[in-house]
């Protein structure tokens, strides 16, 4: 395939040994996403907190998670289409105002009107999955080529300290506020998002192109992503494994802590080594630019597999903890690539389209896995369940590393780059 040019101008590439967050425009970036990212998390956690206040039912809970699922799955390839016919950032900025004003509703509507607040978390999906395929744009338009991976690593490095300090922080605050100063704090940080990654500006300067049908333009962005075999074939393993393996660890795992182990302390060490072992993982791809970039990510999103055969048999605690570090490693080892690659090889006028298209189907199918996995476990055991998922986690990456362009995430083969 014929590399398209970018569309639109990129600085000279900067002394390898600077670091990326020195760069002006890519901090304020990488705030504007961590910020999002971190109210993204905050929400469901903090509406968990208002069960255990009693100011929210299990069954309320799970009809507000849902209705957010909803927003964001409707909203992620609108905003693919705004993002590569508008400024991205002014579609950050827009999605990012959308999610604020859904805290101050929620926070009205808590222990007074269920709609409300129904109507609030899909207000609050819709402007999260808006802003996702921008943000994943805005990388490339910010970041020089050969900063790319680093700034990656950046953005998903804050994805796992805030994963991992998260819970402590809003546990802290919950002691001195209740529920709705929370929530007005999540859309605080919404602000944060949506202020943060500056002015907005055109792709391409002079007047604006005349708005297409919205079906067509999506139809381009799918029509770019099949250019691109290495890119649907690793996009259906990635589906595969959330679908599969990522929704069983998800269930099985508390279950085995209560009834194998006879304590909650697995649950716990294993989801902090899965994070730690993702932290590893993205200070170590930070600075490694394997040989064979697809094949050794493909290898590493395979290694997910360990977490739901850990839990197949009754090994030691360590064990399983040794697994999710692990798989948690191997994930941002696969991430980090896989964004960098998307970014260099899809034309630029297109790459929010196709980056919506990842963001529909792997987060787009993980609920109905959550859905199945249960009812599965009940019917054939969580044996059964998690060793025909720990399987597909092994075999859906090597399926998609036999596509020949697979190798290197590219349709042509990339100038040779040094090993570790």
């Amino acid at each position: 395939m014929t590399a398209t040019p970018p569309a639109a101008p990129t600085a000279e590439p900067g002394p390898p040994t600077r670091s990326v967050l020195r760069e002006g425009a890519f901090l304020r970036l990488w705030l504007g996403a961590t910020a999002s990212g971190l109210a993204t998390w905050a929400l469901p956690f903090v509406l968990g907190l208002a069960v255990l206040d009693r100011a929210l039912s299990a069954g309320e809970l799970g009809l507000l998670l849902a209705v957010r699922t909803v927003g964001f799955l409707g909203a992620v390839p609108v905003g693919g289409v705004l993002a590569d016919r508008h400024s991205r950032r002014a579609v950050v900025f827009w999605s990012g105002l959308v999610a604020a004003a859904s805290a101050p509703l929620l926070a009205v509507g808590l222990e007074r009107s269920l709609p409300l607040m129904a109507a609030a978390a899909a207000l609050a999906g819709a402007g999260q999955g808006a802003c996702r395929p921008a943000f994943q744009a805005l990388t490339a338009e910010v970041v020089n080529a050969d900063r790319r991976q680093q700034a990656n690593a950046a953005m998903t490095l804050a994805v796992r300290i805030t994963t991992l300090a998260g819970p402590t922080l809003t546990a802290l605050f919950a002691v001195v506020l209740g529920s709705r100063a929370l929530l007005l704090g999540v859309g605080l940080l919404w602000l944060v998002a949506a202020l943060t990654p500056g002015p907005g500006q055109r792709l391409r300067p002079g007047p604006a192109p005349l708005p297409r049908p919205f079906l067509n333009e999506f139809v381009e962005g799918v029509r770019e992503a099949r250019a691109h075999p290495w890119f649907l074939a690793t996009l259906a393993a990635l589906t595969a494994i959330i679908a599969t393996g990522y929704s069983a660890t998800g269930v099985a795992l508390p279950l085995i802590s209560r009834d194998r182990y006879d304590s909650g302390v697995l649950l716990a060490a294993a989801t902090t080594a899965y994070t730690a072992g993702a932290l590893g993982g993205a200070l170590l791809i930070a600075r490694w630019r394997p040989r064979a970039e697809g094949w050794t990510a493909l290898a590493a999103l395979s290694a997910y597999g360990f977490a739901p055969l850990s839990l197949v048999f009754p090994v030691h605690p360590t064990v399983v903890v040794a697994a999710y570090a692990v798989a948690g490693l191997g994930i941002e080892l696969f991430n980090v690539p896989w964004f960098t690659a998307t970014q260099r090889e899809v034309d630029p006028d297109k790459l929010a389209r196709v980056s919506s298209l990842d963001f529909m189907l792997s987060y787009g199918l993980a609920p109905i896995g959550l859905a199945l996995i249960a009812p599965a476990i009940d019917i054939w055991g969580p044996e059964a369940v998690l060793t025909v998922c720990a399987l597909i986690c092994f075999l859906a990456p090597s399926l998609a590393a036999l596509v020949p362009s697979a190798r290197h995430f590219s349709t042509r083969r990339p100038p040779a780059e040094p090993g570790t």
